[in-house]
């Protein structure tokens, strides 16, 4: 028989919880970035609703995760950058294939 140094039942589990938790935040962070992308992208080009409709949806989406799952700053932040980028893409790759052809 095996000898163990504590009680049954009273092992510290607080990395194991942790690891848990950055799991189950890293599988909400990518799975909503998917949906956003898969938003973003069939609006934009598969639908043909324009890029601005696809800006909206990935940014409404992008709000009512954070909200739903109640996430962190970091998130906030992360998000915050991604829609001025996409924003900028829209108003810049425009004006430049005006400019091209």
């Amino acid at each position: 028989m095996a000898q163990t140094d504590g009680a049954r039942g009273h092992m510290e589990i607080q990395d194991q919880k942790d690891t848990f938790h950055g799991f189950l935040l890293t599988s909400v962070w990518g799975g909503t970035l998917v949906v956003q992308a898969i938003a973003l992208l069939t609006l934009a080009f598969a639908i043909g609703t324009g890029w601005w409709a696809g800006w909206i949806a990935f940014v409404v989406i992008g709000i009512v995760a954070g909200f739903l799952f109640r996430l962190s700053s970091v998130y906030w932040a992360a998000q915050v950058a991604m829609w001025v980028l996409l924003g900028l893409g829209g108003l810049i790759v425009p004006a430049l294939t005006s400019v091209m052809g």
